[in-house]
């Protein structure tokens, strides 16, 4: 192929009009340039492209076969202008995202139907993977953006915060119950514990049969009578309920644990939020779930927030992308919506 070209959109042209000088009016050059220019094409190639006449120029056979291939492809390069023109006036585009099911459910999701609505033209996919399998993604390319819960950003990458979430530990209160007449000979009575709880946990909880509960944390209660034992016992007798290894929230919580000097002796993994939400519902167990993701539930009494006394600490939610990526018109507008 040559180099140039202009040789071939000089040769297309000709071949259109069939005179030298029409083209060279529509190319805005002069008529020698036009004659130079498939003289060098007529060489290179080393065919006749066109038979000359007073009345213009035609085609030779060779000339016909190459103008088949050159028109397919000026006719390709012209659909391709008139499309990006149409996505440019349209606001089309495409807009691939990574999120844990999760954060998609409980965060991504309002704002996204929101940004449908208002960008019909727009393709947006939705690849669901983990914290670390979306990072992956966005280091190849095959995303464009991913919300994650805030971890050590690689470099290169640029996060945006978009929300708070805090991490509580929820039971369904009759499983409260039970695991207390189970295991009360065994609970050791220190009043004097942190982690000390005592008597009913719904009236620790406040008043579950109004409208808006407060869900802000619950301060300690210190155990008065022989019914208290220890939250910490509660943490590490119960069929604790936690999300799988190596997962970015997963690791928080053994941090925590950790931490605060808690073994649990049975722990059941589960793969997704809601699950644990749901199964601490039925009164499978205690489990450590996000309180904004659990509001409804917390809301109508199906579970209720044990009131430790040292918090988890919050965490943020937020957008990353490649810092060295140049943002696409799709790109901004959807970071816009988020402040």
């Amino acid at each position: 192929m040559f180099d140039n070209l202009n040789y071939y959109r000089v040769f297309y042209t000709v071949a259109n009009t069939g005179n030298i000088s029409k083209a060279a009016d529509m190319l805005f050059i002069s008529q020698p340039a036009i004659s130079k220019a498939i003289s060098k094409l007529e060489d290179g190639l080393h065919v006749k492209l066109f038979l000359r006449s007073s009345k213009g120029v035609t085609l030779t056979d060779e000339g016909q076969v190459l103008y088949n291939h050159i028109e397919k492809a000026f006719s390709n390069i012209s659909q391709g202008e008139d499309e990006i023109r149409h996505i440019h006036e349209l606001g089309i585009g495409q807009l691939k995202i990574g999120v844990s099911t999760s954060l998609c459910k409980h965060i991504l999701l309002d704002k996204l139907q929101t940004f449908i609505l208002e960008n019909p033209h727009i393709k947006v996919i939705i690849d669901c993977h983990s914290t670390v399998n979306t990072l992956k993604l966005l280091n190849d390319g095959r995303i464009d953006i991913g919300l994650i819960c805030k971890t050590d950003i690689p470099a290169g990458f640029e996060y945006q915060d978009v929300s708070t979430i805090h991490d509580i530990f929820v039971v369904n209160e009759t499983y409260l119950s039970n695991l207390h007449l189970r295991e009360q000979e065994e609970f050791a009575q220190e009043p004097t514990n942190p982690w000390l709880f005592a008597g009913n946990l719904t009236g620790i909880m406040g008043n579950l049969d109004e409208d808006v509960p407060d869900l802000s944390p619950i301060a300690p209660v210190s155990a008065a009578d022989k019914s208290g034992f220890a939250m910490k016992d509660i943490l590490e007798k119960s069929n604790l309920m936690l999300l799988e290894k190596n997962n970015i929230t997963r690791t928080h919580i053994d941090d925590y644990l950790e931490s605060e000097g808690i073994h649990p002796q049975q722990i059941l993994e589960v793969n997704n939020m809601d699950l644990l939400i749901d199964f601490a519902a039925i009164g499978m167990g205690v489990a450590s779930v996000v309180r904004e993701f659990a509001t409804d539930y917390l809301a109508s009494g199906q579970i209720l927030e044990l009131p430790i006394s040292h918090p988890v600490a919050e965490r943020t939610v937020g957008f990353v992308y490649p810092k060295s990526r140049e943002k696409s018109e799709v790109l901004r507008k959807f970071l816009g919506m988020w402040g």
